[in-house]
């Protein structure tokens, strides 16, 4: 959350699982994909049911503004220990403020929370504003090169937490 100081106080809050934000998780991470992709099989499955995060093991992260959802990701639970940072978006008219950041910190802290030895995050290169971000939270690229499971990915990064 913003620390005093760090920029103007707002009514933003992080949400943790919240069902009712499901929606609004769907549309955030279509609208980010189709501006810079295609949607693939595993995008049209996951996000017709987002609540299938949470069914897995996974959590469900959203960011309300004034009470609007402006920002979503989730943590994938994998077998090993470890979560993946997965399907983060923000609201095209709210980039730059600071959001990304919340979500990533939030999402950092319940991993921690829950156990975790490390998290990693599958993206591509051409993204480069959110590469730039992630390597501003600890992020570095393990993998660089075509993903066998995404057809888009070409970077893979994790960082101990």
């Amino acid at each position: 959350m913003a620390e005093p100081g760090d920029r103007q106080a707002r009514p933003m809050h992080i949400h943790i699982d919240k069902e009712a934000h499901a929606n609004d998780f769907a549309r955030l991470n279509e609208q980010w994909i189709r501006e810079h992709f295609r949607m693939e099989d595993s995008d049209h499955a996951l996000l017709a049911d987002p609540l299938t995060i949470i069914r897995n093991g996974g959590h469900m992260v959203s960011l309300t503004d004034n009470g609007r959802v402006v920002g979503v990701c989730a943590l994938l639970k994998d077998p090993d220990g470890r979560y993946e940072l997965a399907k983060m978006a923000v609201d095209p008219g709210c980039r730059g403020r600071g959001f990304g950041s919340e979500l990533i910190e939030a999402a950092t802290a319940l991993a921690r929370a829950k156990g975790a030895s490390s998290l990693y995050l599958i993206s591509n290169v051409k993204l480069a504003p959110a590469i730039s971000l992630y390597e501003k939270h600890g992020f570095v690229t393990t993998h660089l090169g075509p993903h066998p499971s995404y057809e888009r990915a070409d970077i893979i990064m994790e960082k101990e937490i």
